[in-house]
């Protein structure tokens, strides 16, 4: 079975200094992965080499079987929110279609089946009525969802979020949890989180990452402390390992 998303012994540098080192995984389609670590962890530059943007001191990631190069990932990208430009003047399916330029061409107008792509896509995170919505009106959750369906629209065998919750109150974290599990019914998910107990009880699979993948398991399985002391460099009396115990057994 060829893997959604496949990261052999990766390492990045960036600015002189190690990001990742060595770092291994394999992601199916059908699995929602959580990408869990402290500040500084790797967890975007890890994303971003799924992507292609980061140049690989050593190792080999695939998307679907293919080899990413440089800035050719088919992988799927939400960023977090404050990155998207919600104040410029374009209605929700415009938004959504600018996930196509690449397909379209920078000044060449949308075809048909550019359209559809879109529609479908809005319909997959249920945001089809609100189409000609201008984006500045959207709530933040609603907007999260924008961004989803902009990475839907090329179907991408595997969709990597960044942090999908930052700001976002309670109803709207269950929407996109709820959106999130069943977007992985047919494709890989990895999600970038801080928040440690959604990830536990939400995520098939937990990746510890601390520049490296220190441990790769179901939540339920990760009951050793000895492994998130090491992905959050605290020690045996740390308040992250009270808060875990109560879904991890750490």
């Amino acid at each position: 079975m060829t893997a959604a998303l496949e990261m052999t012994d990766v390492s990045v540098d960036l600015g002189g200094r190690p990001a990742l080192r060595e770092a291994t995984l394999r992601v199916d389609t059908g699995e929602f992965l959580g990408l869990l670590g402290p500040n500084g962890a790797g967890k975007t530059t890890l994303l971003r080499a799924a992507l292609g943007l980061v140049p690989l001191r050593h190792g080999r990631v695939a998307v679907d079987g293919r080899p990413v190069r440089r800035g050719g990932s088919p992988a799927g990208y939400v960023p977090q929110r404050h990155e998207f430009a919600w104040d410029f003047p374009a209605s929700v399916e415009d938004a959504v279609l600018s996930g196509l330029v690449r397909h379209i061409g920078l000044f060449r107008r949308p075809r048909a089946r550019h359209w559809q792509a879109a529609w479908d896509a809005l319909d997959q995170v249920h945001l089809a009525d609100l189409r000609r919505r201008p984006v500045g009106e959207l709530s933040g959750g609603q907007r999260q969802r924008v961004l989803v369906a902009r990475a839907l629209v090329l179907a991408p065998p595997v969709l990597l979020l960044d942090e999908p919750f930052t700001g976002l109150d309670l109803p709207a974290q269950e929407t996109l949890t709820g959106l999130f599990t069943t977007i992985a019914r047919d494709r890989a998910v990895v999600m970038a989180t801080h928040d440690l107990a959604a990830a536990a009880y939400t995520c098939d699979r937990l990746i510890l990452l601390n520049r490296t993948v220190v441990a790769s398991a179901p939540a339920a399985e990760l009951n050793d402390p000895e492994v998130w002391m090491r992905t959050f460099d605290v020690g045996p009396g740390s308040h992250v390992l009270k808060s875990l115990s109560s879904f991890v057994g750490a």
